[in-house]
């Protein structure tokens, strides 16, 4: 039946455009789910970016972090992710997002699952689970919250796999309270100006002294997961971790003996010759569809 609903009916693949074998719900071919850029080689152990030192992964002091997060630490324990941004996980999450390819929630939402699991031996035994939440007029426009279906595929594949660890779902924890502009082409300080004091707690009593991860789907600079992070800390939650389902790679540069705050490492405003500089590889950014969230 498959066979001659394809041949009346061809299908091709959503992310590489090769005929598809059969009907499927998710038109994404078998070999494409086998091409997905997973995450390896050592990372920060705080924000999980990319250390292309390999002294900064076991040197004895602030060891296994990146040189913003030895700088300052971000308001989160630990963030981590499944895959990079790029190839075949980007062209993934924008059928998603926006082509309503909502089927592919389950199997990414498998992915995430396994992102998650890497928290397992250290996080809380119970953990509220809040999605990164869309301004309602972003929801409105698009219908659904990316990073909301993303979570609960997970979380029915860690009750499998993780029976004993507590995770509850609370999408509605946390508020976008103004619409943000689109981070495409901003700066990573225009980035943190364009989500500061964008997020709120509906109910501080519902997370005080309660272990919070945060899900998104995107983790690019880290300005949005930071800022959803500083709202729940600021409302009492004993600690926030971070999960998303890909991370853009970024390799940072700083020349030796460099004096540069925390805030010339966001914002790229060192002194010439002395600055950090913090670029994205080019999959990261190319377009305004490439923004968690928003």
């Amino acid at each position: 039946m498959d066979a001659l609903g394809c041949a009346l009916l061809p299908a091709f693949c959503t992310l590489c455009g090769s005929p598809l074998p059969q009907l499927s719900s998710v038109p994404i071919c078998a070999a494409c789910w086998t091409e997905f850029p997973v995450q390896s080689g050592p990372s920060c152990a705080r924000c999980g970016d990319t250390l292309d030192n390999p002294i900064l992964a076991s040197g004895p002091t602030n060891s296994g972090l990146c040189r913003a997060c030895r700088l300052a630490s971000p308001p989160f324990v630990r963030a981590v992710a499944y895959g990079l941004y790029q190839d075949r996980m980007k062209a993934a999450i924008h059928a998603l997002k926006y082509d309503r390819l909502h089927p592919a929630a389950r199997r990414l939402g498998y992915m995430l699952a396994q992102a998650i699991a890497q928290l397992a031996s250290e996080a809380p035994a119970e953990m509220l689970v809040v999605p990164v939440p869309l301004h309602r007029s972003k929801y409105a426009e698009r219908g659904f919250n990316q990073a909301r279906s993303l979570a609960v595929h997970a979380l029915d594949c860690l009750r499998k796999s993780h029976p004993q660890w507590r995770l509850t779902l609370a999408s509605t924890t946390l508020m976008r309270l103004r619409a943000t502009e689109s981070q495409a082409g901003l700066t990573p300080r225009q980035r943190r100006l364009n989500v500061r004091a964008a997020f709120s707690v509906s109910d501080p009593s519902a997370v005080d002294s309660k272990h919070i991860l945060v899900i998104d789907d995107i983790f690019t600079t880290g300005a949005t997961v930071r800022a959803a992070a500083q709202a729940l800390v600021r409302a009492g939650a004993a600690s926030v971790w971070v999960a998303t389902l890909a991370r853009a790679r970024r390799t940072s540069s700083f020349s030796r003996g460099s004096s540069a705050s925390f805030e010339d490492v966001e914002d790229g405003l060192g002194k010439p010759g002395n600055s950090p500089t913090a670029d994205f590889q080019p999959a990261s950014l190319p377009s305004s569809q490439d923004q968690p969230s928003f």
